[in-house]
C-alpha cells in the first residue's frame, strides 16, 4: 500500500478555485480503481492551508492516478493559486494498517472517569 500526506499553502484570493479543483480531484480520485481512500480537508487553525491523505493498493495505482485529467488540471493550477512551498510524504507499507471503528465514548480512557 502506498501512502501520501501533501500540505498545500493555497493564496486566499484564489481559495475559491482552489476548493473547486480540489473537489473535482477528490471526487474522481475516490472513483479510481485502486484508491483505497482519498481526502482533502483546511486546517483547523490556518483555513487556507489544505492537507490530502491519499492510500492507494499499490504503485500502479498511483501511476494511474497521476495520469488523470483530474489530476492533470489540478497540478498545472498550483503555480497560480498557492501561496508557499508545498510539502509531501510517502511510503510504503507492506500491508494494509487495521482501521477500528469506536464510538467517541471509547476514546476516554478509564482512568479519566
Amino acid at each position: 500500500m502506498f501512502v501520501i500526506q501533501t500540505t498545500i499553502p493555497v493564496d486566499p484570493a484564489h481559495r475559491d478555485e482552489f476548493v473547486r479543483l480540489a473537489e473535482a480531484l477528490v471526487e474522481r480520485s475516490r472513483e479510481q480503481d485502486g484508491t483505497v481512500d482519498y481526502n482533502a480537508a483546511a486546517d483547523l487553525t490556518e483555513p487556507n492551508t489544505f492537507r490530502f491523505f491519499e492510500r492507494y493498493r499499490d504503485e500502479a495505482a498511483v501511476d494511474a492516478h497521476a495520469r488523470t485529467e483530474e489530476y492533470r488540471e489540478f497540478i498545472e493550477a498550483l503555480p497560480e493559486v498557492t501561496d508557499g512551498k508545498l510539502r509531501n510524504v510517502q511510503f510504503e507499507v507492506d500491508e494494509a494498517p487495521d482501521e477500528v471503528e469506536f464510538e467517541a465514548e471509547a476514546a476516554i480512557p478509564d482512568e479519566w472517569e
